[in-house]
């Protein structure tokens, strides 16, 4: 039932601000494409994933439902409890494999140079061509760029993406243990070993990760286990309700489980007790009598 005419299916999101600027110029470069929603490929699965461009601004989103819950918007509730929640994302994340695929890189080169057009044209996901503006402005801190004319080209650099995922280590390095002291107490190679594991949630594991842990003296296998240990320590927002049924029957498995043994102990009734179900009919009876 729609709230508001025009809306049909209303859903609450909670997003940041973008950053206030003084340029006048579109940085987006396409006016209606503020505030849309892309459907992309995420950057180390592949599969489809759902992305926020507002104002120039990539934000990843997340979608959390509680197995029931509603949402009061006004004067109107919202029947979907659902809770979509976008957070800010470096755009080279998600441009990094189409622009590896792009460059069609081969053992004994480095690849070709290409323009961005058609390196945003993905078969299947029209929404890369929306950020053409955030690619141009972005993709040359890992690409080569090469300017013919008033054209330019670009192709991937395995040295400048190494750099760049130094800079996020060293960045997320100094976030953990800025949030959670006791990063502080452990060898800093441990720590190291948290910070890869986090940036393989968004980077695949060939060649990128393989790269960043040969040049800071990992092994990749040990920076799994860290990601399987973190995975089954912590509880992640999911873009599907079944952890929360799966939770839910659990603590009822464990309520049925208590009540039975409960059930087991029946507690002694005491003599000339009266149930206060029957003194209430009782009562009524001798209203309506």
């Amino acid at each position: 039932m729609a709230w508001c005419e025009g809306v049909e299916a209303p859903r609450l999101l909670i997003a940041p601000l973008p950053p206030i600027t003084n340029k006048g110029e579109d940085i987006i470069g396409n006016a209606n494409a503020e505030g849309c929603l892309l459907s992309l490929r995420h950057p180390q699965s592949g599969k489809p994933a759902c992305y926020l461009l507002r104002e120039g601004y990539l934000q990843e989103l997340h979608w959390f439902k509680q197995s029931y819950g509603s949402w009061f918007l006004g004067d109107y509730a919202c029947e979907d409890g659902s809770l979509y929640i976008s957070t800010p994302i470096d755009p080279i994340f998600v441009l990094l494999p189409i622009f590896e695929e792009a460059r069609m890189k081969k053992a004994s080169d480095q690849g070709v140079f290409r323009q961005l057009d058609e390196i945003l044209y993905v078969d299947g996901y029209p929404g890369y061509q929306h950020l053409f503006s955030v690619a141009k402005d972005t993709m040359n801190m890992v690409c080569e760029v090469k300017e013919i004319g008033s054209s330019k080209f670009f192709r991937l650099d395995n040295s400048r993406v190494l750099a760049w995922l130094c800079c996020k280590v060293q960045h997320l390095k100094a976030t953990l243990l800025e949030l959670d002291k006791n990063y502080t107490a452990q060898e800093e190679g441990e720590t190291l070993k948290d910070v890869i594991s986090i940036l393989g949630e968004y980077v695949k594991d060939e060649p990128w990760l393989m790269l960043l842990c040969s040049h800071l003296k990992l092994d990749i296998e040990e920076t799994h286990k860290e990601t399987t240990k973190t995975m089954t320590g912590q509880i992640f927002l999911e873009n599907n309700s079944e952890s929360c049924h799966t939770f839910q029957s659990k603590v009822e498995n464990g309520r049925s489980m208590t009540s039975n043994r409960r059930q087991s102990k029946r507690p002694k009734t005491e003599t000339n007790s009266q149930n206060i179900k029957d003194m209430f009919r009782r009562v009524t009876r001798k209203g309506t009598s």
